[in-house]
């Protein structure tokens, strides 16, 4: 088993963790892999340092040490290359991480054994006014917004290019399964299984007395456009990364992107354990 490790170098616990994640894995004979920038603080006992493309291509499994902001990073790297990846959580909920820090002895040594199931996620791609060149990859979700203006932003969603809902709003979420306990369950939409797929669209402070949430066939094709008539700014982000300015009367397509990625479980109801102890507080 050859493990990369990717720490979140801007927390100032993530080093000594990925030390200690290493020093676990090697003593149950796993290889361990890290960025070369790393060396100077990390050491070179047991290591092998490789650039991102190279340690990406060779390892077996991916652990990050951060929270889920760095899985959702590390996944838009490394995706291409269809490792599973492993959390270890430094955040402060960590829905995607699925081993804390206390938890790491009996979960890396699981690890490193090949003792560990791969809970596979949908991801959305993203397009804005057509131009696929700069599409956009999204393993939680997608969202359009407005501006620093308080004026509202009018959204038409259309499902396979028939108009669905007609709305006044400060932006919309489009949702995968993995997000629906990110952004989107903020903005009152429901929790749905990480095994099914679907795509979640809720509106961000309707202007309306009544804007349910909806979901959709994961094979739908979603079209957003949005329409400030000049009063404010339109933005699209997706993970809350890559934020890009769009033209009034935008039109964003998203739909199921082609590839996915694998999270690392130790238990097939994981994320409802998580929902259990970080939601309700059990």
């Amino acid at each position: 088993m050859t493990v990369y490790i990717i720490p979140n170098t801007t927390k100032p616990q993530a080093i000594p963790v990925a030390l200690q994640a290493a020093g676990i894995l090697r003593r149950a004979g796993a290889a361990i892999l890290l960025d070369p920038a790393l060396q100077s603080s990390c050491g070179g006992e047991g290591v092998e340092y490789l650039p991102q493309h190279e340690a990406a291509a060779k390892c077996d499994v991916v652990v990050t040490v951060g929270g889920d902001g760095t899985i959702l990073h590390t996944a838009k790297e490394c995706m291409h290359y269809n490792k599973p990846i492993l959390g270890i959580n430094l955040g402060r909920t960590g829905f995607l991480a699925t081993c804390e820090v206390n938890e790491m002895e009996a979960k890396l040594a699981r690890l490193a054994c090949g003792d560990f199931q791969c809970d596979t996620r949908m991801l959305l791609t993203a397009v804005a006014n057509g131009d696929r060149e700069k599409a956009q990859t999204a393993l939680n979700d997608v969202v359009i917004y407005k501006g620093h203006h308080p004026q509202t932003i009018d959204f038409d969603i259309y499902c396979d290019d028939i108009l669905v809902n007609h709305c006044l709003g400060d932006g919309v979420i489009i949702a995968t399964p993995t997000g629906s306990t990110a952004y989107s369950l903020s903005a009152g939409g429901p929790i749905l299984d990480s095994h099914i797929q679907g795509i979640v669209v809720s509106m961000i402070c309707a202007h309306s007395l009544n804007q349910p949430a909806m979901v959709f066939a994961a094979d739908r094709c979603i079209r957003i456009q949005a329409n400030s008539h000049g009063r404010n700014d339109i933005f699209i982000s997706t993970d809350g990364e890559e934020e890009l300015c769009l033209q009034d009367g935008s039109s964003v397509q998203v739909e199921l992107s082609r590839q996915s990625i694998r999270l690392v479980t130790f238990n097939p109801a994981d994320q409802f354990d998580a929902i259990g102890k970080k939601l309700r507080g059990r």
